[in-house]
C-alpha cells in the first residue's frame, strides 16, 4: 500500500480531513448553542406565552459572578426572574406578530418605543481602581473643565419649546473615558436632574444649553439619582429612556406622519 495509507481506500489525510469537519460542525454548534444564553426560551409573540425549553438548543443555566458581588444567571430558565414587568402600558395595532405598538398611557416614563428601557442592576459602574466611574466634579477633584473650551456650568438650560428648563450647577464625568457624561441642572422649582450630554447641544455664541428632547416643563420628571453624587446602571437606564421617550412623545405632533 501507498504510504500514509490505513486500508486500501483510506488514508491518513482523509481521515484528517473527516475529523476536521466532525470538530468543525460541533465547533459550530457549540457556538449556536452557546449564543442563546441570551434571549431564550423564547416568547409566543401572538399570545405571550413562553416557548418550551429544548435542552438539546438551549444550554444549562450557568452562574456568572459579577465584579459587585452580584450573581446572575444564563439561560434563566431555572432561576427566573421575578422582577420582569409585564404590564407594559402599550397595545398592538394590529394582532399579527410582527405589527407595532402604541403607548396607552402620556408618561415619558411608561418604557415604550424609544424610551425602553433594560432592568439593569442597580449597582455603580466602577474603574480599575474600583472607584465609582460617572461622578460629579464635585467629587472628581482631580477634573477640570479644560479653560480653552466653553464651561457648561452656569449656562442657561432651554428645551425644545425655548423655554427655560434650569441652570447647569455642575458637570459629571467619567474617570475611565475622561469625557463629560451628563450635566447636572438646577430646575426653577428646586431639585436638581441630569441630563445626557447626547441629547443637548451646549456652547456656541449664546452660551446655552438646549436639549431638543424634550419640554421644559418635562425636566421636573426625569428620573432622579438615589445618591446625590453617583448614579447606578438601573439610573442611567432610566434617564436615558426619559430622554429617548421625549424624542417622539415630547410633542404630540412628534408621533405623527410628516405628510
Amino acid at each position: 500500500m501507498p504510504t500514509g495509507a490505513l486500508t486500501g481506500y483510506v488514508d491518513v489525510a482523509q481521515v484528517v480531513l473527516y475529523a476536521f469537519f466532525i470538530f468543525f460542525a460541533g465547533l459550530v454548534f457549540w457556538l449556536r448553542r452557546e449564543d442563546r444564553r441570551e434571549g431564550y426560551p423564547l416568547e409566543n409573540e401572538a399570545v405571550g406565552r413562553r416557548k418550551s425549553d429544548d435542552p438539546f438548543l438551549i444550554p444549562r443555566s450557568k452562574a456568572f459572578h459579577l465584579p459587585g458581588g452580584e450573581t446572575t444567571y444564563a439561560p434563566q430558565t431555572v432561576h427566573g426572574r421575578d422582577d420582569i414587568e409585564t404590564g407594559i402600558p402599550a397595545r398592538k395595532v394590529e394582532p399579527w406578530p410582527g405589527a407595532p405598538y402604541e403607548r396607552t398611557e402620556s408618561s415619558l416614563q411608561a418604557g415604550v418605543g424609544p424610551g425602553s428601557w433594560v432592568l439593569r442592576h442597580d449597582v455603580h459602574d466602577r474603574t480599575w481602581d474600583n472607584e465609582i466611574r460617572i461622578v460629579p466634579l464635585r467629587v472628581a477633584t482631580n477634573f477640570v473643565v479644560h479653560e480653552d473650551g466653553p464651561n457648561p456650568i452656569g449656562m442657561t438650560v432651554f428645551g425644545t419649546d425655548n423655554a427655560v428648563a434650569g441652570v447647569v450647577s455642575d458637570v459629571w464625568v467619567d474617570r475611565g473615558e475622561s469625557l463629560i457624561r451628563y450635566y447636572e441642572v438646577e430646575l426653577p422649582t428646586g431639585g436638581r436632574r441630569l441630563m445626557p450630554t447626547t441629547f443637548c447641544r451646549a456652547g456656541g455664541f449664546t452660551k446655552t444649553v438646549k436639549s431638543e428632547a424634550l419640554l421644559a416643563s418635562q425636566f421636573a420628571d426625569i428620573p432622579t439619582t438615589r445618591d446625590p453624587d453617583s448614579v447606578t446602571f438601573l439610573e442611567e437606564e432610566r434617564i436615558m429612556s426619559y430622554f429617548g421617550a421625549g424624542t417622539l412623545y415630547a410633542t404630540p405632533a412628534r408621533a405623527e406622519p410628516l405628510i
